[in-house]
Protein backbone atom coordinates (compact mmCIF):
# COMPACT_ATOMS: atom_id res chain seq x y z
CA UNK A 1 0.00 0.00 0.00
CA UNK A 2 1.06 3.53 -0.93
CA UNK A 3 0.21 5.41 2.22
CA UNK A 4 -0.96 4.15 6.16
CA UNK A 5 -2.12 6.46 9.01
CA UNK A 6 -1.46 5.39 12.27
CA UNK A 7 -4.34 6.45 15.02
CA UNK A 8 -4.97 5.08 18.45
CA UNK A 9 -7.34 1.82 18.09
CA UNK A 10 -8.86 -0.11 15.40
CA UNK A 11 -12.42 1.64 16.44
CA UNK A 12 -10.97 4.59 15.54
CA UNK A 13 -9.38 3.64 12.47
CA UNK A 14 -12.84 2.51 11.28
CA UNK A 15 -14.07 6.51 12.29
CA UNK A 16 -11.40 8.00 10.20
CA UNK A 17 -11.53 5.79 7.32
CA UNK A 18 -15.13 6.25 7.35
CA UNK A 19 -15.28 9.60 8.07
CA UNK A 20 -12.83 10.28 4.71
CA UNK A 21 -15.78 9.42 2.99
CA UNK A 22 -17.92 11.76 3.72
CA UNK A 23 -15.48 14.61 2.79
CA UNK A 24 -17.28 17.39 0.63
CA UNK A 25 -13.40 17.12 -1.21
CA UNK A 26 -15.45 13.84 -2.86
CA UNK A 27 -17.85 15.63 -4.08
CA UNK A 28 -20.79 13.38 -5.57
CA UNK A 29 -19.42 10.59 -4.64
CA UNK A 30 -19.73 11.97 -0.71
CA UNK A 31 -21.25 9.51 2.00
CA UNK A 32 -24.07 12.11 3.20
CA UNK A 33 -26.88 11.80 5.44
CA UNK A 34 -29.34 9.36 4.53
CA UNK A 35 -26.86 7.45 2.52
CA UNK A 36 -26.51 3.59 2.84
CA UNK A 37 -24.18 1.32 3.48
CA UNK A 38 -24.33 -2.43 3.61
CA UNK A 39 -22.78 -4.69 6.17
CA UNK A 40 -23.37 -7.18 8.82
CA UNK A 41 -25.16 -7.34 12.52
CA UNK A 42 -22.62 -10.53 13.23
CA UNK A 43 -19.97 -8.17 14.41
CA UNK A 44 -17.81 -6.10 15.97
CA UNK A 45 -20.09 -2.35 17.07
CA UNK A 46 -17.45 -0.15 15.82
CA UNK A 47 -17.64 -1.46 12.29
CA UNK A 48 -21.01 0.17 11.85
CA UNK A 49 -21.17 2.84 14.39
CA UNK A 50 -19.47 5.45 12.68
CA UNK A 51 -22.07 4.84 9.98
CA UNK A 52 -24.98 6.03 12.76
CA UNK A 53 -22.31 8.65 13.92
CA UNK A 54 -22.49 10.29 10.44
CA UNK A 55 -26.26 10.16 10.06
CA UNK A 56 -26.11 7.39 7.39
CA UNK A 57 -27.82 4.64 7.23
CA UNK A 58 -26.27 0.96 7.87
CA UNK A 59 -28.26 -2.01 5.83
CA UNK A 60 -28.18 -5.02 7.60
CA UNK A 61 -27.52 -8.61 5.13
CA UNK A 62 -26.98 -12.11 6.44
CA UNK A 63 -23.94 -14.37 7.33
CA UNK A 64 -23.22 -17.63 6.03
CA UNK A 65 -22.39 -20.66 8.33
CA UNK A 66 -19.58 -21.43 7.31
CA UNK A 67 -17.57 -18.94 7.23
CA UNK A 68 -19.70 -16.12 9.48
CA UNK A 69 -18.87 -13.56 6.68
CA UNK A 70 -21.51 -11.59 4.90
CA UNK A 71 -23.35 -14.05 2.48
CA UNK A 72 -22.13 -12.82 -0.80
CA UNK A 73 -25.31 -14.19 -2.85
CA UNK A 74 -27.51 -11.45 -0.85
CA UNK A 75 -25.85 -8.18 -1.19
CA UNK A 76 -27.19 -7.41 -4.68
CA UNK A 77 -30.75 -7.51 -3.37
CA UNK A 78 -29.72 -4.85 -0.40
CA UNK A 79 -28.56 -2.29 -2.78
CA UNK A 80 -30.71 0.75 -3.25
CA UNK A 81 -30.25 3.96 -5.07
CA UNK A 82 -29.44 5.61 -1.59
CA UNK A 83 -25.99 3.18 -1.47
CA UNK A 84 -23.07 4.06 -1.32
CA UNK A 85 -20.38 1.63 0.02
CA UNK A 86 -19.85 -1.73 1.48
CA UNK A 87 -17.97 -1.42 4.72
CA UNK A 88 -17.44 -5.07 6.10
CA UNK A 89 -15.01 -6.76 8.70
CA UNK A 90 -13.20 -10.36 7.56
CA UNK A 91 -14.23 -12.28 10.76
CA UNK A 92 -11.73 -13.03 13.29
CA UNK A 93 -9.21 -13.24 10.19
CA UNK A 94 -11.66 -15.25 7.99
CA UNK A 95 -11.32 -12.99 4.36
CA UNK A 96 -15.23 -12.35 3.03
CA UNK A 97 -15.97 -13.66 -0.90
CA UNK A 98 -13.76 -10.24 -2.25
CA UNK A 99 -14.31 -11.34 -5.80
CA UNK A 100 -18.16 -11.29 -4.97
CA UNK A 101 -17.58 -7.86 -3.46
CA UNK A 102 -15.60 -6.04 -5.32
CA UNK A 103 -17.04 -6.75 -8.71
CA UNK A 104 -20.44 -5.36 -6.92
CA UNK A 105 -18.35 -2.35 -5.90
CA UNK A 106 -17.48 -1.92 -9.52
CA UNK A 107 -21.23 -2.41 -11.05
CA UNK A 108 -22.40 0.00 -8.63
CA UNK A 109 -19.70 2.25 -8.24
CA UNK A 110 -19.43 1.95 -4.45
CA UNK A 111 -16.78 2.77 -2.07
CA UNK A 112 -15.38 -1.20 -0.45
CA UNK A 113 -13.90 0.14 3.66
CA UNK A 114 -11.98 -3.36 4.47
CA UNK A 115 -11.91 -3.50 8.40
CA UNK A 116 -8.81 -6.05 8.83
CA UNK A 117 -8.44 -5.32 12.57
CA UNK A 118 -8.59 -9.59 13.10
CA UNK A 119 -6.90 -10.59 9.95
CA UNK A 120 -3.92 -8.56 10.14
CA UNK A 121 -1.49 -10.98 6.72
CA UNK A 122 -4.52 -12.79 5.28
CA UNK A 123 -4.92 -13.75 1.83
CA UNK A 124 -7.68 -13.64 -0.73
CA UNK A 125 -5.83 -15.15 -4.20
CA UNK A 126 -2.90 -14.22 -2.73
CA UNK A 127 -3.44 -11.12 -2.43
CA UNK A 128 -3.34 -8.84 1.26
CA UNK A 129 -6.48 -8.43 2.52
CA UNK A 130 -6.98 -4.47 2.39
CA UNK A 131 -5.40 -4.22 -0.75
CA UNK A 132 -8.65 -4.98 -2.61
CA UNK A 133 -10.56 -1.90 -1.36
CA UNK A 134 -11.08 2.09 -1.51
CA UNK A 135 -9.73 2.44 2.38
CA UNK A 136 -8.74 -0.19 5.03
CA UNK A 137 -8.29 -0.32 8.66
CA UNK A 138 -6.15 -2.45 11.21
CA UNK A 139 -6.25 -3.13 14.79
CA UNK A 140 -3.32 -3.07 17.22
CA UNK A 141 -4.89 -3.96 20.41
CA UNK A 142 -3.31 -6.38 22.96
CA UNK A 143 -5.13 -9.48 21.90
CA UNK A 144 -4.41 -9.09 17.70
CA UNK A 145 -1.40 -10.37 16.06
CA UNK A 146 0.77 -7.59 16.77
CA UNK A 147 -0.20 -4.97 19.68
CA UNK A 148 0.68 -1.32 20.54
CA UNK A 149 -1.02 -1.46 23.60
CA UNK A 150 -3.68 0.46 21.84
CA UNK A 151 -3.65 1.55 18.61
CA UNK A 152 -4.70 1.02 15.24
CA UNK A 153 -3.91 2.24 11.28
CA UNK A 154 -5.66 3.27 8.35
CA UNK A 155 -4.65 2.11 4.95
CA UNK A 156 -5.25 3.33 1.11
CA UNK A 157 -3.58 3.56 -2.26
CA UNK A 158 -5.78 6.93 -2.92
CA UNK A 159 -3.19 9.93 -1.88
CA UNK A 160 -6.45 11.89 -1.91
CA UNK A 161 -7.92 9.72 0.68
CA UNK A 162 -4.84 9.40 2.77
CA UNK A 163 -4.41 13.49 2.91
CA UNK A 164 -8.60 13.50 3.74
CA UNK A 165 -8.58 10.48 6.89
CA UNK A 166 -5.47 12.62 7.95
CA UNK A 167 -7.23 15.73 8.40
CA UNK A 168 -9.67 13.77 10.27
CA UNK A 169 -7.46 12.37 12.64
CA UNK A 170 -5.22 15.70 13.13
CA UNK A 171 -8.04 17.95 14.79
CA UNK A 172 -9.47 18.20 11.10
CA UNK A 173 -6.98 20.59 9.92
CA UNK A 174 -6.20 21.47 6.33
CA UNK A 175 -2.51 21.46 6.43
CA UNK A 176 -0.93 18.56 5.44
CA UNK A 177 2.76 18.85 6.24
CA UNK A 178 4.50 16.05 8.24
CA UNK A 179 5.35 16.51 11.71
CA UNK A 180 8.15 18.54 12.36
CA UNK A 181 7.73 20.19 8.94
CA UNK A 182 6.44 23.51 7.94
CA UNK A 183 4.95 24.96 4.68
CA UNK A 184 5.38 22.04 2.47
CA UNK A 185 2.77 23.50 -0.12
CA UNK A 186 5.21 26.46 -0.21
CA UNK A 187 1.78 28.89 0.15
CA UNK A 188 1.38 28.89 4.27
CA UNK A 189 0.46 32.15 4.09
CA UNK A 190 -1.15 32.58 0.76
CA UNK A 191 -4.52 30.32 0.60
CA UNK A 192 -8.26 32.06 0.98
CA UNK A 193 -10.13 29.73 2.95
CA UNK A 194 -14.00 29.59 3.96
CA UNK A 195 -14.17 33.67 5.38
CA UNK A 196 -10.81 33.73 6.57
CA UNK A 197 -9.30 36.14 5.74
CA UNK A 198 -6.72 36.12 3.13
CA UNK A 199 -3.16 34.25 3.89
CA UNK A 200 -5.12 32.86 7.70
CA UNK A 201 -1.95 30.46 8.49
CA UNK A 202 -2.90 27.08 6.41
CA UNK A 203 -1.59 25.40 10.06
CA UNK A 204 -4.21 27.12 11.91
CA UNK A 205 -7.27 26.34 8.98
CA UNK A 206 -9.65 23.34 9.47
CA UNK A 207 -11.31 21.77 6.44
CA UNK A 208 -13.09 18.69 8.51
CA UNK A 209 -14.88 18.55 11.80
CA UNK A 210 -11.85 16.65 12.76
CA UNK A 211 -10.87 14.65 16.19
CA UNK A 212 -7.15 14.21 17.97
CA UNK A 213 -6.62 10.29 17.40
CA UNK A 214 -2.48 9.72 17.36
CA UNK A 215 -0.48 8.01 19.20
CA UNK A 216 2.36 7.98 21.13
CA UNK A 217 5.85 7.34 19.85
CA UNK A 218 6.00 4.67 22.40
CA UNK A 219 2.98 3.03 20.96
CA UNK A 220 4.94 3.55 17.68
CA UNK A 221 8.08 1.68 18.94
CA UNK A 222 6.07 -1.07 20.18
CA UNK A 223 4.47 -1.71 16.78
CA UNK A 224 8.15 -1.70 15.24
CA UNK A 225 9.34 -4.00 17.27
CA UNK A 226 6.81 -6.31 16.94
CA UNK A 227 6.70 -6.63 12.86
CA UNK A 228 10.06 -8.33 12.47
CA UNK A 229 8.09 -11.23 14.47
CA UNK A 230 4.83 -11.13 12.31
CA UNK A 231 5.41 -14.14 10.44
CA UNK A 232 5.85 -16.48 13.37
CA UNK A 233 2.91 -14.96 15.20
CA UNK A 234 0.82 -15.49 12.35
CA UNK A 235 2.06 -19.16 11.48
CA UNK A 236 2.14 -20.16 14.88
CA UNK A 237 -1.93 -18.95 15.10
CA UNK A 238 -2.08 -21.17 11.76
CA UNK A 239 -0.98 -24.01 13.80
CA UNK A 240 -3.00 -23.89 16.52
CA UNK A 241 -6.14 -23.03 14.41
CA UNK A 242 -5.34 -26.10 12.37
CA UNK A 243 -4.62 -28.21 15.68
CA UNK A 244 -8.03 -27.49 17.06
CA UNK A 245 -9.62 -28.13 13.50
CA UNK A 246 -7.88 -31.47 13.30
CA UNK A 247 -8.83 -32.66 17.20
CA UNK A 248 -12.02 -31.32 17.26
CA UNK A 249 -13.50 -33.23 14.67
CA UNK A 250 -14.30 -35.70 17.43
CA UNK A 251 -17.16 -33.55 18.05
CA UNK A 252 -18.60 -32.69 14.80
CA UNK A 253 -22.19 -34.61 15.98
CA UNK A 254 -22.37 -31.52 18.25
CA UNK A 255 -20.57 -28.64 16.91
CA UNK A 256 -20.40 -26.68 13.71
CA UNK A 257 -16.16 -25.89 12.91
CA UNK A 258 -15.49 -22.98 11.13
CA UNK A 259 -14.40 -23.40 7.63
CA UNK A 260 -11.73 -21.06 5.59
CA UNK A 261 -13.43 -18.93 2.69
CA UNK A 262 -12.69 -20.43 -0.57
CA UNK A 263 -9.83 -18.95 -2.30
CA UNK A 264 -7.91 -17.38 1.01
CA UNK A 265 -5.07 -18.22 3.47
CA UNK A 266 -6.99 -16.63 6.67
CA UNK A 267 -4.99 -15.31 9.46
CA UNK A 268 -7.08 -16.14 12.44
CA UNK A 269 -7.73 -14.34 15.19
CA UNK A 270 -9.66 -16.94 17.11
CA UNK A 271 -11.31 -20.67 16.30
CA UNK A 272 -15.20 -19.88 15.28
CA UNK A 273 -17.13 -22.89 17.40
CA UNK A 274 -21.08 -22.93 16.91
CA UNK A 275 -23.28 -25.73 19.05
CA UNK A 276 -26.03 -27.70 16.49
CA UNK A 277 -29.55 -27.48 17.19
CA UNK A 278 -29.50 -30.59 17.36
CA UNK A 279 -26.95 -31.36 20.18
CA UNK A 280 -29.83 -29.52 22.36
CA UNK A 281 -27.13 -28.10 24.70
CA UNK A 282 -27.25 -24.72 26.34
CA UNK A 283 -24.20 -22.37 25.39
CA UNK A 284 -24.47 -20.99 28.31
CA UNK A 285 -23.88 -24.21 30.14
CA UNK A 286 -20.94 -25.29 27.86
CA UNK A 287 -19.34 -21.78 28.14
CA UNK A 288 -19.51 -21.82 32.68
CA UNK A 289 -18.20 -25.72 32.11
CA UNK A 290 -15.27 -24.47 29.76
CA UNK A 291 -14.67 -21.60 32.06
CA UNK A 292 -14.35 -23.68 34.89
CA UNK A 293 -11.64 -24.96 33.34
CA UNK A 294 -9.83 -22.20 32.69
CA UNK A 295 -10.45 -21.98 29.42
CA UNK A 296 -11.44 -18.77 28.18
CA UNK A 297 -14.39 -18.24 25.65
CA UNK A 298 -15.76 -14.97 23.75
CA UNK A 299 -19.16 -14.59 21.85
CA UNK A 300 -18.97 -13.50 18.32
CA UNK A 301 -18.93 -9.74 19.79
CA UNK A 302 -22.20 -8.04 19.81
CA UNK A 303 -23.93 -11.54 17.84
CA UNK A 304 -27.16 -9.91 16.22
CA UNK A 305 -26.39 -5.83 16.44
CA UNK A 306 -30.03 -4.88 15.83
CA UNK A 307 -30.74 -6.61 19.16
CA UNK A 308 -28.01 -4.52 21.34
CA UNK A 309 -29.60 -2.02 23.45
CA UNK A 310 -27.96 0.67 21.81
CA UNK A 311 -29.80 0.04 18.58
CA UNK A 312 -33.36 0.67 20.14
CA UNK A 313 -35.02 3.33 17.93
CA UNK A 314 -31.78 3.89 15.21
CA UNK A 315 -31.96 4.31 11.53
CA UNK A 316 -31.17 1.07 9.82
CA UNK A 317 -32.53 -1.37 7.57
CA UNK A 318 -32.21 -4.97 7.28
CA UNK A 319 -32.07 -6.57 3.98
CA UNK A 320 -34.03 -10.09 3.91
CA UNK A 321 -34.22 -11.90 7.43
CA UNK A 322 -30.79 -12.37 9.58
CA UNK A 323 -31.77 -15.76 10.48
CA UNK A 324 -28.10 -17.46 10.60
CA UNK A 325 -26.91 -14.03 12.33
CA UNK A 326 -29.63 -14.87 15.26
CA UNK A 327 -28.19 -18.47 15.28
CA UNK A 328 -24.50 -16.80 15.86
CA UNK A 329 -26.18 -14.90 18.26
CA UNK A 330 -27.82 -17.96 20.13
CA UNK A 331 -24.92 -20.77 19.46
CA UNK A 332 -21.58 -19.55 18.64
CA UNK A 333 -18.61 -18.61 20.62
CA UNK A 334 -14.83 -18.72 20.10
CA UNK A 335 -12.00 -19.72 21.72
CA UNK A 336 -8.45 -18.55 21.59
CA UNK A 337 -5.51 -19.69 18.23
CA UNK A 338 -3.07 -17.10 20.97
CA UNK A 339 0.60 -17.81 19.52
CA UNK A 340 1.70 -18.76 22.88
CA UNK A 341 -0.31 -21.31 23.54
CA UNK A 342 1.27 -24.88 23.11
CA UNK A 343 -0.09 -28.52 21.95
CA UNK A 344 -0.37 -29.32 25.22
CA UNK A 345 -2.60 -26.64 26.33
CA UNK A 346 -4.70 -27.04 23.24
CA UNK A 347 -4.94 -30.49 23.89
CA UNK A 348 -5.99 -29.97 27.36
CA UNK A 349 -9.24 -27.66 25.53
CA UNK A 350 -9.92 -30.09 23.23
CA UNK A 351 -10.05 -32.89 26.10
CA UNK A 352 -12.20 -30.87 27.80
CA UNK A 353 -14.64 -30.44 24.99
CA UNK A 354 -14.79 -33.61 24.33
CA UNK A 355 -15.42 -34.95 28.04
CA UNK A 356 -18.33 -32.28 27.80
CA UNK A 357 -19.98 -33.55 25.00
CA UNK A 358 -19.03 -37.66 26.43
CA UNK A 359 -17.38 -38.42 23.38
CA UNK A 360 -14.00 -41.07 23.47
CA UNK A 361 -16.11 -42.39 27.06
Amino acid sequence: MKHLITVNSGSSANLVAFSALTSHRLGDRAIKPGDEVIGVAAGFPTTVNPILQFGAVPVFVDVDTATHNIDASLIEAAISPKTKAIMLAHSLGNPFNLDAVTALCKKYNLWLVEDCCDALGATYNGQMVGTFGDIATLSFYPAHHITMGEGGAVFTNNAELKKIAESFRDWGRDCYCPPGKDNTCNKRFSWKLGDLPEGYDHKYTYSHLGYNLKITDMQAACGLAQLDRLPEFIAARKHNYAFLKARLKSCEEFLILPEATPNSDPSWFGFLISIRESADVNRVDLINYLDQNKIGTRLLFAGNLTRQPYMLGRNFRVSGELARTDEVMNNAFWIGVYPGLTEEMLEFVVSKIEAYFGVGF
